[in-house]
């Protein structure tokens, strides 16, 4: 076998995309600072995406909405200084933060693909999510969350 300059340099463009690829990885393990707090606030936890396009700490709010319909918690979240969860992050409060909610139906801010007449709620009871039209009343938890670098 022959070696020459042009199958080395071959090889040596074989080797540096590797590299160059390997190096867009993210490391592992992942280290994520905590947020900053405010009073009453508590972290829920840390939602990633493969495509990097949700990096951020998800925020429970403090404070609990008596049941209204969806249009009047959307406001009630937003004027507390957050918005209602997405159905990703109802379960991960489920899972995470059962003990801060009633055993009942809480709004996310999700409507239904269906309709623009429903949206979805989380039932804090034992997980179900569920389509809902919006003049129901439900109860609302707002969250914030705190983007990472």
């Amino acid at each position: 076998m022959t070696i020459t300059l042009e199958a080395i340099k071959a090889e040596q463009t074989k080797i540096a995309a590797m590299i160059a690829t390997f190096e867009q990885q993210p490391e592992f393990p992942i280290a994520v600072p905590f947020p900053a707090l405010n009073d009453g606030e508590r972290a829920v936890g840390v939602i990633l995406t493969a495509d990097g396009s949700r990096r951020y700490w998800l925020i429970l709010l403090p404070g609990d909405a008596d049941p209204a319909d969806w249009k009047t918690q959307l406001a009630w979240a937003e004027s507390n200084g957050g918005e209602l969860p997405d159905r990703i992050e109802g379960a991960l409060l489920f899972a995470t933060m059962k003990d801060e909610f009633k055993e009942e139906w809480y709004w996310t801010r999700e409507q239904h693909a269906a309709g623009s007449k429903s949206a979805w709620a989380q039932l804090f009871y034992d997980g179900y999510q569920g389509n809902y039209y919006h003049l129901i009343e439900f109860r609302a938890r707002a969250v914030r969350r705190s983007t990472i670098e």
